[in-house]
Order: C-alpha cells, then structure tokens, then sequence
C-alpha cells in the first residue's frame, strides 16, 4: 500500500489543504480536478477527471483527502472514495490549537489558528475554517464548514451540510439544523430550523 496521499479537488480550497497536508509532513501524490482545473495545484500535478480516484486506488493508493469547499459535493465525493476503499484523511494545521478532549471525525480540515475547545465534536468531513472557534461541547455535523473568524460559544450543535458564513457569531446553547445557511457575518441567537437561510444581526429567516 503506498503512504501517499490523494487529494480530490484542485481549486483555492485544494491549495490550503494541500499545504497544511505538506505542513504536517504528508506527502500529495496526485489532486484529482475538472476539467477546467490547472495543470499543477501548489506544485502537486493534477489529474482530470473522477475517474482517476478508482484508477489510483487500483494502482496501491489508499488515502484520500476532499478538498472541495462545496458541503454537498464534497459528501458525495466522500462516498464515492470510500466506496473504491480509501480511508479518509484528515488536514490540520499545526497552528490549530485543539483540545484533548474534543472527538475528530475522518476527512476533516482544520485551518490555521482556528480554535476546537474541550469536548467538542467535529463529525466526518467538517471543515473549521482559519481563525474559527468552536467552544467547549459543541458538536458540528458532517460535511458542515464553518467559515474564517466564526466564533461559536459552548454547546452550540450543527445540522449536517450547514455553512456559516465568515465572521458568523452564536451564543451559547443553539441548534442550528441541516442544511443551514448563515449569511456572513451574522450573529445567530436564536434556534434555526433545518434547510433555511438566515442573515443580519440577529440572523432572520429569509422568506421562500
């Protein structure tokens, strides 16, 4: 089994993990991008088209890393690789500050001085954005993304899929649902419901 890793996607998001992957001593072998991704991705050469994820795995490579900022694509993009057999990867800057007791999923990014407090949970393919706080005993659903300089206060659960946007602030205690979009720079205080839009200061609902 070879100790490489691959990553799928090769656009910005890509670039920063790549990095971080690079910073914490792993080596990329290949990105694996669309058609209108570059030839190269911070110096790692890049393969088109999904198909080189079965092809790579055939060929003895068993880590996978998903770089791809979309929450849904990047799910799906998870199942497909775990379906072909590769264990997912995670990509942590070493200028996270992480508690010892916070429980981390497969798959996940943790970027540059971002912050994950005691006992948070951060489920499968979450990306913690740079300068991001999760406080203590949060839990972030799977394939969510909390966005650069979000700040989360203690016990503040997640939905799956769900973005916050960048500089969204949540005070203690709330339930943000699935597939949950939080305009940038909101400040949620109250529980938001699955599958809805909400923005401003305090975050509102957007009307369908």
């Amino acid at each position: 089994m070879k100790t490489e890793i691959i990553v799928a996607g090769a656009g910005a998001h890509a670039k920063v993990c790549v990095e971080i992957l690079h910073a914490m001593g792993k080596y990329v072998a290949y990105c694996v991008g669309k058609e209108d991704s570059p030839s190269r991705c911070v110096g790692v050469p890049v393969l088109i088209g999904d198909e080189h994820l079965s092809a790579l795995r055939a060929q003895g490579y068993a880590q996978l890393f998903i770089a791809v900022a979309s929450n849904s694509l990047r799910n799906q993009l998870a199942k497909l690789g775990c379906g072909f057999g590769y264990q997912l990867v995670n990509a942590i800057s070493p200028s996270a500050i992480i508690s010892p007791s916070a429980k981390l999923g497969h798959g996940i990014a943790v970027m540059p001085n971002a912050v994950i407090n005691a006992e948070a949970t951060i489920e499968d393919l979450a990306i913690i954005n740079t300068g991001a706080t999760v406080d203590h005993d949060c839990h972030i659903g799977r394939a969510s993304h909390i966005a650069p300089q979000c700040g989360l206060a203690g016990n503040v659960s997640v939905g799956a899929l769900s973005f916050l946007g960048i500089g969204t602030k949540v005070i203690p205690d709330i339930r943000i649902g699935r597939n949950v979009t939080i305009g940038a720079g909101g400040v949620v205080i109250r529980d938001i419901d699955d599958g809805v839009t909400a923005v401003g200061v305090p975050a509102r609902v957007l009307k369908n």
